[in-house]
């Protein structure tokens, strides 16, 4: 019911979900030292209601930040809700409008031993950093364009429905980042080739692959998949393209090919493998695993070719598409393999390095 939701919410263009501030803390403890003497960038994050300017804004000193830039777009739907509690302005509630936060000094101003969001506060309210409004709020937006010039890294949870134009604006302008993205965003044309050729890979992620995200829609976040006024949402990843630890661990392989246990594929000369941990120690040839394989993929130990999904055939070069012996089946829907009659569900075809 979940992913129903959630890809309902996309099509209408809802897809304003705010992560948790514990699976932000849980992700990046594994990045610290990639934040130190950086500017960090949260280009879709409301400076007042997101958790993530909340971390990088309390952690300021911690991480050795050098600036900390956090923007939202026109008519965020939970614009607001925190502003007159965290900074206590005496004005009418403000409207629903584009505004940035940059901090560049974050300091115990209060003197009660500890940084927190007082001391931001306080900080804002006396021009020792900057609060001011924006035009659009778009990360498109030429204004938001240049603040990315500014960034060395970029961290925040952007829209859903957008995500092939916001990683790919990412990648244009060679910055690195850590994003939230579904799990289906890795087949997507845009997205897979990056993947292939380890431009960017997936992260620790978030428990059993899903993730609690606060939803502002009632329509989306119905009584039977959120809690406390939140959404479940299932096969949600980490995107990045900073180097950490957990890519170079390989697997332990265990088991043994046997054509009887792994069947051939009728439209691929690869072989159907339904687990990542079924992953034969001993077979060369081409494999087709599921797309959850990424979270456990270690470059130097196994080689992606392509992937056997649907829009393999359009998007996939010839030679390719010679590589991994593909031929058009009748039962076929663009590319998915099929194996003795029966369509699988989207798999990355990888060898072993190590066979």
């Amino acid at each position: 019911m979940a992913n129903k939701n959630l890809n309902a919410a996309k099509r209408a263009k809802k897809d304003e979900f705010y992560t948790q501030l514990a699976d932000i803390e849980r992700e990046l403890q594994h990045y610290w030292p990639h934040f130190r003497g950086k500017t960090v960038l949260c280009n879709c994050d409301d400076p007042y209601e997101s958790n993530f300017f909340k971390y990088f804004a309390l952690l300021f000193n911690r991480l050795g930040l050098k600036k900390l830039i956090c923007t939202c777009y026109n008519g965020s739907p939970v614009q607001g809700n925190e502003l007159p509690i965290l900074f206590k302005w005496e004005d009418d509630e403000p409207k629903k409008i584009a505004y940035k936060v940059e901090i560049t000094e974050v300091k115990d101003l209060n003197g009660d031993g500890a940084v927190d969001l007082s001391d931001v506060r306080y900080l804002l309210q006396n021009d020792r950093n900057v609060i001011s409004t924006l035009e659009t709020g778009d990360f498109r937006s030429p204004e938001c364009i240049a603040l990315l010039g500014e960034a060395d890294v970029v961290v925040t949870n952007p829209p859903f429905s957008l995500f092939r134009e916001y990683i790919a604006q990412l990648v244009e302008y060679g910055k690195k980042f850590i994003i939230v993205g579904h799990q289906n965003a890795i087949t997507y044309k845009e997205v897979f080739p990056l993947i292939k050729e380890n431009k960017v890979w997936l992260g620790y992620g978030f428990k059993g692959a899903a993730a609690h995200f606060f939803s502002p829609y009632e329509d989306v976040a119905t009584a039977g998949d959120h809690r406390d006024n939140m959404i479940r949402v299932s096969g949600v990843n980490w995107f990045t393209n900073l180097e950490i630890p957990k890519r170079n661990e390989e697997l332990d392989l265990v088991c043994r090919y046997s054509p009887e246990a792994y069947p051939k594929y009728d439209n691929y000369d690869a072989i159907e493998v339904g687990k990542t941990a079924d992953i034969p120690y001993d077979y060369k040839g081409i494999m087709g695993v599921p797309i959850t394989f990424l979270d456990k993929y270690c470059p130097s130990q196994f080689e992606i070719v392509w992937q056997a999904s649907g829009n393999t055939r359009a998007s996939a070069p010839k030679d390719v598409l010679r590589d991994v012996g593909y031929v058009i089946h009748p039962d076929d829907r663009g590319g998915c393999g099929i194996v003795k009659g029966k369509r699988i569900y989207s798999r990355i075809l990888i060898r072993n390095r190590h066979a």
